[in-house]
């Protein structure tokens, strides 16, 4: 007798095994060092950067890339960046929104003129992680490592 698997199993294992084979090329160190780098000017009051909001941030990057990396496909058979970005927009606004929300929880809102310039940084950070993935996947999927 043989074990029946259903195709959505079989197909969330494929992208489980893609999606640790994409956490191997990403460094600890560029995702501390560039969620420091993005978000420290909105801390400056703190003394030091909070590691719940360090950690939070890190945790969107690695979503941002992995969903970069989701849709590399695309641009491995052609189609340019810019359509391949508009595909995944709607998770890539809430990737935004959640990190936005998020970082709005840790800092003081008191201040109107944060908001708009954080949202900013939010939407900059998440789409250059974004962008981050979907290369470093086109270069696999050209390798034929997927």
């Amino acid at each position: 007798m043989s074990v029946i698997t259903s195709f959505k199993e079989k197909k969330r294992e494929k992208e489980i095994k893609y999606e640790r084979k994409m956490l191997r090329e990403l460094s600890l160190e560029k995702l501390q060092k560039q969620a420091s780098e993005s978000f420290r000017p909105f801390f400056q009051g703190k003394s030091t950067f909070p590691s719940a909001v360090e950690d939070g941030c890190i945790d969107m990057a690695i979503e941002a890339y992995l969903l970069g990396a989701s849709y590399s496909r695309f641009g491995y058979y052609g189609e340019p960046i810019e359509l391949v970005k508009k595909r995944s927009q709607h998770e890539e606004k809430y990737l935004t929104d959640a990190l936005f929300d998020f970082l709005c929880f840790w800092t003081d809102l008191n201040d109107i003129h944060i908001g708009e310039p954080l949202y900013y940084t939010c939407e900059g950070y998440i789409s250059s992680w974004w962008t981050e993935g979907f290369e470093k996947g086109k270069k696999r999927w050209r390798l034929k490592l997927r």
